[in-house]
């Protein structure tokens, strides 16, 4: 009789060992490192994730698809002072969708523009440095940005500079169907609207710099001009900065006539910089201005 109930009892042991065994180790690999690592040492992503995107229409089977090759954004810089130079097929598709990456003129006006994905506590400092240099920016905000730092897209809109449009999602917009790139353009300034009570600024960028004469085709039926870049450098990362005195002698090194300038603003040696920057291009004649 014991024999017969000490061997369900021990199925019963096993078994509940077995499934202590399983939770325990559900979060680690079989070297025992942990698979998900507490999120403060985590690497910083190059855009922190947004809200979750709004669900696509049922049937997205009937959703326009691209046909169009997809593309990079790139130029080729001179050491003439002069706008970089890009390929005429692609001065072509620009020109067809009224896309911008220069803005030529005569006067040497330039322009200042900030791409705000997420915020690492400087944009207050670069918004702080603008006001005391009586310049107007152009900033590029995504839906993550709206929905953390709603305090700064107010200054920005009440001080004076372009709040403008880099998606809700940061997504490639190269890659998405026209019915989502357009969810992705009007729920961030629906969004913005609602926040500030004033329309955002007509002018997006296409996140990473990606795009198909499609994508830059359905951004103008919504009324956006796309604007893209004349100079930049590798500042997006914060783990990876160059160094202040790098960016001040980039913008010196390429500034020319109708330069559109991309800086990030989680960027500390962007932020550094910056005063020096503004003040040297306006004692050589530069004109900060607005698109």
């Amino acid at each position: 009789m014991k024999k017969h109930l000490l061997l369900p009892i021990l199925i019963i042991a096993i078994m509940l060992a077995a499934g202590c065994h399983n939770e325990k180790t559900s979060g680690t690999n079989n070297n025992n490192i942990t698979v998900n690592p507490p999120a403060e040492n985590r690497p910083q992503p190059a855009v922190n994730p947004a809200p979750a995107p709004t669900p696509p229409p049922a049937d997205s089977s009937q959703q326009t698809t691209s046909t169009a090759p997809k593309r990079s954004w790139y130029f080729m810089r001179n050491s003439q002072h002069a706008a970089p130079a890009v390929s005429q097929d692609i001065q072509k598709i620009l020109s067809d969708n009224q896309a911008k990456y220069v803005l030529p003129n005569n006067d040497h006006k330039i322009y200042l523009t900030f791409d705000c994905g997420y915020e690492l506590g400087y944009t207050p400092t670069i918004l702080d440095t603008l006001q005391s240099q009586q310049v107007k920016a152009a900033f590029f905000i995504t839906g993550h940005f709206i929905q953390s730092k709603p305090e700064l897209v107010k200054r920005m809109q009440s001080e004076g500079h372009l709040v403008c449009n880099h998606t809700f999602n940061h997504p490639d917009l190269a890659a998405v169907k026209q019915e989502k790139l357009q969810q992705e353009i009007t729920s961030l300034e629906n969004r913005y609207q609602e926040l500030t009570g004033v329309p955002m600024d007509k002018y997006l960028r296409p996140p990473m710099g990606n795009y198909s004469a499609d994508s830059l085709k359905w951004t103008q039926e919504l009324g956006y001009t796309t604007i893209f870049w004349s100079m930049a450098w590798k500042d997006w990362d914060p783990r990876q900065q160059p160094g202040a005195d790098f960016v001040y002698r980039h913008v010196i090194d390429n500034i020319h006539p109708g330069a559109i300038i991309l800086m990030h603003n989680v960027s500390s040696s962007d932020t550094e910089a910056l005063a020096r920057i503004i003040t040297d291009l306006k004692s050589q004649g530069y004109v900060f201005s607005q698109f």
